[in-house]
């Protein structure tokens, strides 16, 4: 059971003071990464959260006390975390073919062993009954337009399956043995499954992962 968070004090500046400049907080990221408190004399009022050379950093008052610190650093933390975790998931891979055919090779190399080695990966609009395609004798893999603007682990998930898919041209137990690497495997699996059901009924959209041409 998670310890009570502190009350949320009246009044900042009540209690032991604490040092000017940087120093390591008590508190740290979610990650169990150190968190510094930077306390000036020139910020007046407020306190912010940043990111500063990988570093989290909340800048405050010279005036807000230690005890302060016990509701407003973990307080700022978590809003720091969240701000991070919307960027995030607001991410998008470039919907250009470049950029797709470069991300197609980076995912070979980190799962595939760089077994997979497309000609051409392009995204296509007349794709509306499944997400992706692979031609494994042409080395050519086709990803719908129904697909960008999903969350890059999703567009990874598809580009990987149609990678997997010019070593293995079916869905067997050696065809999953490539996709075992990947993080996001049942998340993505489960995220396009609920795409497919909401466009079954409210759209006429992609409906299934991909069809293998031989």
């Amino acid at each position: 059971m998670a310890a009570a968070q502190a009350p949320r004090p009246r009044t900042i500046g009540r209690g032991t003071p604490g040092p000017l400049g940087d120093s390591i907080s008590a508190h740290t990221l979610s990650t169990g990464e150190p968190v510094i408190v930077r306390r000036t004399n020139r910020r007046k009022s407020g306190l912010s959260a940043f990111f500063e050379s990988g570093q989290a950093v909340i800048a405050v008052p010279a005036r807000l006390s230690v005890e302060d610190e016990s509701y407003w650093v973990p307080h700022m933390v978590a809003k720091l975390e969240q701000g991070a975790k919307q960027r995030r998931g607001r991410r998008r891979i470039p919907a250009s073919d470049a950029a797709l055919m470069e991300r197609a090779t980076l995912l070979s190399a980190r799962y595939l062993r760089s077994q997979a080695v497309p000609e051409t990966v392009r995204w296509v609009t007349n794709q509306n009954s499944r997400w992706g395609s692979a031609t494994p004798a042409r080395k050519s893999i086709r990803i719908s337009h129904h697909v960008q603007g999903m969350p890059d682990w999703v567009v990874d998930y598809v580009l990987l399956h149609e990678l997997s898919h010019l070593i293995h041209p079916d869905h067997s137990p050696a065809f999953w043995a490539e996709m075992a690497g990947f993080p996001h495997l049942e998340r993505a699996k489960a995220f396009l499954e609920g795409a497919s059901f909401a466009a079954a009924r409210n759209f006429s959209g992609a409906t299934d992962i991909d069809d293998v041409e031989q």
